[in-house]
């Protein structure tokens, strides 16, 4: 029996109603993302008493870049509202640490849905699509039930599920334009291209999965195709560049570089604030 996708909207962050989980349930170490210390499980020192961040609008100029790159794939108002029934840690602090929990194991499996749809939508043959139709069936399972089944989702057995189903379609998508333009040898999943030349190129059809993009000049390339599954886009130059229909790419990833007006992104993928006119 075909079941339907999930609900894209269900994968969007809705922070108005999360008790930002993810101002309190991650920790970060002061860093160039970061401007202060903050222990896991411990409130911002910028979060406000309705939940909101008080520099929320000049978070890059007060060091906190790190804040303007994170997705929690829907996972924040899931937790808050579905599985906590919309009781706030504040309102009933014994509940802080299963519901932190849950969110860290909550936005996992939402990523995973989140690339599994991105595969039903690019895989070329019926049999592909109905095989990550069945891999996405196993993870919403687990994300739609309660608590519980939340709390103990083995998550490394699906994360593996779901690797090896995103693997099996990009090498479907991609085994047309490796045939016609062989790539470079460093193009290569894992590969460290921080810095790389590679605007203007014609990269279609790249395994760049995991790779550490960081500053690397993509101005006017065309990324048609090209698997970016946990690729480092910091600060990476994308003016101009053409990723409508790159691989596995999120938003965060897109926060994380710096593009133009002039770039072309994915459907379902927007330009961040930050990002030049």
């Amino acid at each position: 029996m075909a079941r339907p996708p999930a609900n894209p909207a269900a994968l969007r962050p809705d922070c108005s109603h999360c008790f930002a989980l993810c101002c309190t349930a991650f920790g970060f170490a002061r860093s160039a993302d970061f401007a202060v210390d903050k222990p896991p499980a411990t409130p911002c020192s910028n979060l406000a008493a309705d939940f909101s961040c008080t520099i929320h609008d000049r978070l890059r100029a007060r060091g906190f870049a790190g804040c303007t790159v994170f997705d929690c794939f829907g996972a924040g108002q899931a937790v808050s509202r579905r599985l906590f029934n919309g009781t706030s840690w504040r309102e009933d602090p014994e509940t802080a640490t299963d519901m932190f929990t849950a969110f860290r194991i909550l936005r996992q499996l939402h990523e995973m849905l989140w690339h599994l749809a991105q595969a039903a939508t690019a895989a070329y043959s019926a049999d592909t699509a109905n095989e990550v139709r069945q891999v996405e069936w196993s993870v919403r399972k687990v994300a739609e039930g309660g608590l519980g089944e939340v709390l103990a989702a083995d998550v490394a057995t699906l994360h593996r599920q779901v690797g090896e189903t995103l693997r099996w379609v990009s090498e479907e998508v991609r085994a047309g334009y490796i045939d016609d333009a062989p790539q470079p040898a460093r193009l290569a999943p894992g590969s460290d291209l921080a810095g790389a030349r590679l605007g203007g190129l014609a990269l279609c059809g790249a395994d760049l999965r995991g790779a550490c993009l960081i500053a690397a000049d993509l101005r006017g390339a065309d990324l048609t195709a090209v698997d970016l599954l946990g690729a480092d886009l910091r600060d990476a130059r994308l003016d101009g560049a053409d990723l409508s229909h790159a691989l596995f790419l999120t938003q965060a990833q897109v926060a994380a570089a710096r593009g133009s007006a002039s770039t072309r992104l994915p459907a379902g993928l927007e330009q961040p604030a930050h990002w030049v006119p």
